[in-house]
């Protein structure tokens, strides 16, 4: 689950797990976070994920982290923006807009960047990581957001022995326990969305959904 895995994924064309539309869960549930438009919003393990888009339109400001240089590279071609580029301790900043994606390790992140962050979208961060990473990833970098953020959480729940992740099953119990005590958690929504992944059924899941949590610290 190192930059060596996922630039593999990349490369070759692996990204089951990019939609080539905005996740109507975002669509659907953002505004009961009820950030004002200026708010930064920190995407987590971004990829080149149409959702950044979405959320600069709403007049929000993107801060995204992303491993593969390749996918970073991917989202500004595939959108003709011209990004300028710096580099940082944090790793290589492309800044296009209100939207500021760095090539580089989330666990690199710390205060002085993500302090300013009033929200977090994280659709395919969590799900993306092994167990012990995602203890890792909650404590590490959830903490580091400022008292007041609140965030939109994606997950996914099925039979964990009828599928080699990732995407990781990551039930609410878990969710729970990663968060819970520095967020306020809420569900929105849990939906079967078993028949809508032909994927999975091929794999042998017989059980499928997708939960949105409302975070907020």
């Amino acid at each position: 689950m190192e930059t060596a895995f996922w630039d593999e994924r990349w490369r070759e064309g692996r990204i089951g797990f990019h939609q080539d539309t905005v996740t109507p869960l975002l669509e659907r549930h953002w505004d009961a976070l009820q950030l004002p438009e200026s708010s930064r919003v920190f995407v987590p393990l971004a990829g080149k994920t149409l959702d950044m888009l979405w959320l600069a339109a709403r007049g929000h400001r993107v801060l995204g982290i992303e491993l593969s240089q390749l996918a970073v590279e991917q989202f500004f071609d595939e959108h003709k923006l011209k990004p300028g580029i710096r580099e940082s301790r944090y790793g290589i900043h492309y800044n296009a807009g209100d939207i500021e994606l760095i090539c580089g390790d989330a666990f690199a992140l710390d205060p002085d960047i993500l302090s300013e962050c009033d929200g977090v979208f994280d659709r395919a961060a969590l799900i993306a990581l092994p167990p012990e990473m995602r203890r890792r990833y909650a404590s590490e970098i959830y903490s580091q957001l400022p008292a007041g953020c609140r965030g939109l959480l994606i997950t996914l729940e099925y039979p964990q022995p009828q599928k080699a992740g990732p995407p990781f099953s990551v039930e609410e119990d878990e969710v729970r326990k990663l968060y819970g005590r520095e967020w306020a958690i809420e569900v929105l929504e849990r939906r079967d969305i078993l028949a809508e992944q032909p994927g999975f059924i091929e794999e042998g899941v017989v059980q499928l959904a997708t939960v949105a949590y409302m975070l907020r610290k």
